[in-house]
């Protein structure tokens, strides 16, 4: 039974009690005794109305039965009057004599109250041991000791990642055949760091660790380690490390050991006091002058650059494992994992569902099956359909769709207009993305979605891709002047993205011929550094030079984006009236009214590739067909359109 239930039942156990001494002897108390007077018993007994007498020779209280039934009793002299005994035996009653102990009669209530006065004080007493105990034990460790008895996952369940796996079982096969490894002369890693983005798995790979390796294994998060109590952390990292010295050979894994291993004084105003004394312990526990034999330390982070040098040097964490981001390769198998047990459909192709995943963690992935499956439901379906895990993708990227959201006809068909410029420019850009789908219909914080998805995942780009981007982007503002003359707020956040990359590609990337082969990175957080404001370590002409780089950069893909939407000008109100008409189109319908709005193929040598939202059939990168050149008729009203819409002469562009 736990301490707070045992607790309970001894606190209601001795309120029954006290309550059942109080009240349970009158129950058993004759409701019909009378009180009389002496002289009026011995009139009674003298009257033979008396037929029993009980004397108590303590007290002279004399009790007993009238000859009506009715119970009695009268205080007599103590002690009792020998010839009034008398009295009561010449009338026929029978006398007896009541010798209480005087112990019992004495003590006895005395005795109750003493027991639970004691009682009560034994039970305070605990009480308050238990809290010493508890505020005793606040500097002990708050570690779960995993062992073979809780359910366990192993590296079997966790799919791809082999390099990593790979490094982490050297450690499991330390712990477990030691010898081996001492025979050559090899010393095992004291420390692992597994560096990732969130949702990489790296606690799930610490847990496989810990169903593998047969050896006690501690597990930990850094805010344990943090109390209001001064001193608590650097107590709950020893208490620790000497738990599992004692087990040696044992695993520590700490989770999110960035939030007591930061860099030391940095920060507004210094440094936090506690987290360093917790931090200088877990290095003198790791390395110090007493090294400890035997314990492993795997930590977790997705802030290494926050973690103090001292922390990262070899003899500490020996190794920093990268957990990235799973490639396509690895996306499938962890598609598969989160998948088994479902129903799924037959035309449900995993491998489509991978490609058309770029950038998502494991965590990601878990989450778009389980939105599938909840789509399903919605669904009234008992299997996972392709079409679940379509829109369940849409949700996660794009947002949820808005179906209360009422738009004006003129608000609707600038979003049309403003869509198909990001379209047309996806199309008919080399190094842009194959497009996927265009939707007018709200989804999350956007009025409309253009989305692109690449072919493979891709690590590195090049300037041209950047260009392209840039100009892609470009395209729902310049679809917007060339149609309406005037601009709107939905170009907004294509703006501050724009201005973001062309930033980075003159900061960062070197890509500007102005300001040549330098780099000055992005501004550094406050708790990084130990200044309270970031300094610049350039010039202020050479902050001018870099303002200017990013204005030409941005207008000369504008520019372009207008070069290139005037000359496909009917694509683009090709483009908006399957928009206005059907609110949703996939990559390879807008390629195709794109290719007969121009009267021939955009890319003639079929290099182009879109995506496909036809069915599970269809790959989801195919192939633009060249059609046979043909002269689309135009309507007159299209012509008129165009005719009075604004002239725009695109700016001639700065050579290269």
């Amino acid at each position: 039974m736990a301490p707070e239930s045992r607790r309970r039942v001894f606190t209601i156990a001795i309120i029954a009690f006290i309550v059942g001494l109080l009240f349970i002897p009158s129950l058993f108390q004759s409701k019909t005794v009378k009180t009389i007077s002496y002289s009026a018993l011995l009139g009674d007994v003298k009257s033979q109305k008396v037929v029993s007498a009980t004397v108590d020779n303590a007290n002279g209280v004399i009790s007993g039965q009238l000859s009506d039934g009715t119970n009695y009793t009268a205080n007599g002299p103590a002690p009792a009057i020998s010839s009034e005994i008398d009295t009561l035996k010449s009338n026929n009653v029978t006398v007896t004599f009541s010798n209480p102990s005087s112990f019992a009669s004495t003590f006895l209530p005395y005795l109750i109250w003493i027991l639970i006065f004691a009682g009560f004080m034994i039970f305070a007493g605990r009480q308050a041991r238990g809290q010493m105990n508890g505020m005793m034990a606040v500097g002990r460790s708050k570690a779960k000791q995993f062992n073979q008895d809780k359910p366990k996952i192993t590296f079997a369940d966790v799919a791809g990642y082999l390099g990593v796996k790979q490094e982490i079982s050297e450690v499991v096969d330390f712990l477990k055949n030691p010898g081996r490894f001492r025979d050559i002369g090899a010393m095992i890693p004291k420390g692992m760091l597994l560096v990732g983005p969130p949702g990489t798995g790296k606690t799930m790979l610490a847990r496989a660790v810990a169903g593998e390796a047969g050896v006690p294994f501690f597990s930990v998060s850094g805010s344990d380690f943090m109390e209001m109590f001064v001193g608590v952390g650097a107590s709950r990292v020893r208490d620790l490390f000497n738990t599992a010295r004692k087990q040696a050979p044992a695993i520590v894994f700490i989770d999110e050991i960035d939030s007591i291993g930061r860099k030391r004084g940095a920060g507004v105003g210094g440094g936090h006091d506690e987290r360093e004394q917790t931090l200088n312990q877990m290095l003198s526990e790791m390395d110090g002058f007493d090294p400890t034999e035997g314990v492993v330390v795997i930590a977790a982070t997705n802030r290494p650059d926050v973690l103090d040098p001292a922390l990262l040097r070899p003899g500490r964490f020996d190794r920093q494992i990268v957990v990235p981001l799973p490639d396509l390769e690895e996306r499938l198998p962890i598609l598969e994992v989160h998948a088994k047990g479902k129903p799924l459909d037959p035309n449900v192709d995993l491998t489509m569902v991978a490609r058309g995943t770029p950038g998502m963690s494991g965590a990601d992935l878990a989450n778009l099956v389980n939105e599938s499956a909840l789509h399903a439901v919605r669904r009234h379906s008992t299997t996972i359909a392709m079409e679940d895990f379509e829109s369940a993708r849409d949700r996660v990227m794009m947002g949820q769709e808005r179906d209360t959201m009422v738009l004006h006809e003129e608000e609707r068909e600038r979003i049309a207009f403003h869509e198909s410029g990001h379209a047309l420019l996806a199309y008919v850009l080399d190094k842009t993305d194959p497009l996927h789908k265009i939707t007018i219909i709200p989804r999350g914080m956007a009025l409309g979605v253009t989305m692109t998805l690449p072919e493979e995942d891709r690590h590195i780009m090049s300037r041209q891709h950047l260009e392209d981007s840039l100009c892609m982007r470009m395209g729902g503002r310049v679809a917007e002047l060339l149609v309406y003359g005037d601009l709107s707020t939905g170009a907004a956040d294509d703006l501050q993205r724009n201005t973001d990359l062309a930033r980075r590609m003159v900061r960062e990337w070197g890509m500007s011929k102005e300001i040549g082969p330098m780099a000055w990175g992005s501004n550094n957080q406050v708790f990084l550094g130990e200044d309270l404001m970031h300094t610049r370590d350039y010039s202020d002409h050479t902050s001018q030079m870099i303002d200017d780089e990013v204005e030409r950069i941005l207008r000369e893909q504008e520019a372009r984006a207008i070069e290139v939407l005037t000359l496909h000008r009917r694509g683009l109100e090709a483009l908006t009236r399957a928009l206005l008409e059907h609110e949703t189109i996939d990559g390879l319908e807008a390629a195709r009214l794109i290719d007969e709005a121009h009267g021939e193929p955009v890319h003639t040598r079929a290099t182009k590739t879109v995506s496909s939202l036809t069915g599970p059939a269809a790959s989801p990168a195919v192939s633009v067909e060249a059609p046979e050149p043909t002269t689309p008729e135009v309507p007159v009203a299209a012509t008129a359109e165009a005719a009075a819409a604004p002239a725009w002469k695109p700016p001639t562009l700065p050579a290269v």
